[in-house]
């Protein structure tokens, strides 16, 4: 679309929810056209020619990735969403410079390398994604959320060495950031809500605000619901704003352990939402495995994203967009991660080095059998059941053997394999990522709030909302998110951790709001979080198809693998010693990713 003044053209994916509030905006300031439309792209447009580029993105609240082109500056600008909800793609093929919101339709594009990056490949493998700023091709990157990339004429024409990053310059291309989640952090840090009734209020009007923003859509819209604490605070504020019920949606599945649909029927049935819930069989959720790797794009491992394809698609027989609970977690301190992880610390902090290297050793040394015998006994004799004792044991041998610091701490809690050059045949050091990025000051004693600023800069746009993203635009389904809109995660940092978290559970302040509309009995349970039995069936009906990807050969077979470690593992899952789930996920999946691209250019050779 052209700006009414003509001088800019603009490519938009995404919604900006506030756009009659900028468009009030300009017309107050007489920076209004004679609107053409209702659209928020003409919004934007009409911003940009007002305000600028940068000053537009601030006063919007929405989800995007954009390209700008100035025709008279002759400068193109590409522009990532706060937080990473909307993927966005630029680099080079051949000597031209592409970008684009799909790997895919870079691909096509006669010179495009699809070569694998070692250095991303390792990444994956530490923690199941391809963390931004680079993809799994070489000279394509991820634009890191909140950030401009602007060219001008006589950019380069071949990639740079290392992958740009913002406030860095590569010839005539730049990238700077019009949004910064540590000024943010530290920002709520200065400006901290003494009251808990304020907080409580506060948190409850603005989620508020956010949620009615995303309601608009001139398309039927409806909700995840899991019966959590997040996606029920997300439906409860929609059906307070709503004139009719509205439409929510669940799968369960005919397991325990596995199955949150009943909770959900209840928190439904206590709304008066429209439910909708789909019981899905062990082999329904297999069957959507196959269609994984084209639908992500890049290697992606969070097994979580097969029921995630699953609730997309019962919903999108409905619904055109779906409002989720994502971000509660990661604002609010909801990941288990965040208590054991730093329980563990605070045990072990005053250790010499050297010391908890041995006492790591000793539980290593231990046989899991002897852990898993112990458990039982333990359980029989009145102790707290725990599952797969030596498992456990064992891999937390392994962290206190390795880790020095809190930041090594997190960075092994969010790692799957803990030394992912090993895996492949070609030498590669493992690169820096955005865990080793400064963090904001005054974060120092902070243990908690330290990993959740890490988890909203890597594990949510990288793992979560790629994950949903992808599995919902797979059935043509928008997903939006309340609980990132700006005003949101501003308002979160100025909450105390203690009204985040008490009583070793998280989410305090956010409970509270809840309680306003549901019962605490409908939400008071253990975290259960979106998981499917995927250790056990690669030991039962996925053990043919894991057992091809995982064979010497058709590990050796791209050149890139080392089979050995790959093997060991295998077999350590398969005899029940240990649970390597998550491990051997990454791989099957990287794996059936390479063979999915290979198909693809083949038959793209062949067409005439």
């Amino acid at each position: 679309m052209h700006s009414a003044c003509g001088r800019y053209v603009i490519v938009f994916n995404g919604e900006i929810y506030n756009h009659l509030d900028l468009r009030r905006a300009l017309q107050a300031v007489g920076g209004a056209p004679a609107w053409r439309g209702h659209s928020d792209t003409e919004t934007l447009l009409a911003g940009i020619a007002c305000w600028g580029l940068d000053e537009t993105l601030r006063r919007s609240r929405g989800m995007f990735a954009i390209a700008l082109w100035d025709r008279q500056a002759k400068i193109l600008q590409l522009a990532r969403d706060r937080l990473g909800e909307k993927p966005l793609y630029w680099g080079w093929c051949g000597q031209q410079l592409v970008f684009a919101s799909e790997l895919k339709a870079l691909r096509a594009h006669p010179d495009f390398n699809a070569g694998v990056c070692p250095q991303a490949l390792i990444q994956y493998f530490r923690f199941n994604y391809v963390p931004a700023p680079r993809s799994i091709h070489p000279g394509i990157y991820k634009l890191e959320p909140g950030t401009i990339l602007q060219v001008s004429s006589g950019w380069p024409t071949l990639p740079p060495a290392q992958p740009l990053r913002p406030d860095q310059s590569y010839g005539s291309i730049h990238i700077r950031r019009y949004w910064f989640l540590n000024d943010v952090v530290q920002a709520g840090l200065r400006q901290q809500i003494a009251s808990e009734a304020d907080a409580i209020q506060q948190l409850e009007n603005t989620l508020a605000v956010s949620v009615q923003r995303q309601m608009l859509a001139d398309v039927p819209l409806g909700a995840f619901l899991s019966g959590g604490i997040d996606s029920s605070t997300i439906v409860a504020l929609m059906q307070r704003h709503s004139v009719r019920p509205v439409k929510t949606f669940t799968i369960g599945f005919d397991r325990p352990g596995y199955d949150e649909s009943g909770h959900a029927a209840a928190v439904a049935r206590h709304l008066g939402t429209d439910h909708t819930m789909l019981k899905v069989t062990d082999t329904e959720a297999r069957e959507v495995i196959p269609a994984l790797p084209r639908l992500y794009d890049e290697p992606f491992a969070d097994s979580s994203q097969i029921p995630t394809h699953l609730v997309a698609r019962v919903a999108r027989q409905q619904v055109t967009v779906a409002l989720s609970g994502d971000g509660g977690d990661e604002l609010f301190g909801g990941y288990n991660r965040y208590f054991w992880g730093t329980r563990i610390w605070r045990k072990v902090a005053w250790l010499p080095h050297p010391l908890r290297m041995a006492v790591g050793h000793l539980l290593q040394s231990i046989p899991v059998s002897a852990w898993d015998t112990a458990a039982k006994i333990g359980a029989a004799l009145g102790a707290e059941p725990i599952v797969r004792a030596g498992d456990k044991a064992h891999k937390l041998g392994a962290r206190l053997r390795t880790v020095k610091d809190l930041d090594g701490l997190y960075r092994s809690l969010v790692s799957e394999w803990t030394r992912p050059p090993q895996l492949l045949q070609q030498q590669t050091t493992e690169p820096v990522s955005l865990l080793d990025d400064p963090l904001p000051e005054g974060l120092e004693y902070d243990a908690i709030t330290r990993m959740m600023v890490q988890d909203l800069r890597t594990y949510l746009p990288d793992d979560i909302l790629c994950k949903v993203d992808r599995a919902a635009m797979g059935v043509s389904l928008e997903t939006r998110a309340p609980f990132l809109d700006a005003d949101v995660v501003e308002l979160a940092f100025r909450l105390p951790l203690t009204m985040k978290i008490r009583a070793g559970q998280g989410k305090w302040a956010v409970r509270q709001v809840l309680y306003r509309y549901v019962p605490r009995e409908l939400i008071e349970r253990p975290k259960m979080g979106f998981g499917i039995p995927v250790g056990e069936w690669l030991r039962g009906p996925l053990r043919p198809w894991a057992d091809e990807l995982l064979s010497h050969g058709n590990l050796q077979r791209t050149g890139l693998l080392n089979p050995e470690p790959i093997q060991k593992v295998w077999a350590e899952h398969l005899s029940g010693r240990r649970d390597w789930t998550t491990r051997l996920w990454g791989v099957l999946m990287f794996q059936a990713w390479s063979g999915s691209i290979r198909e693809d250019f083949v038959t793209a050779a062949l067409q005439p």
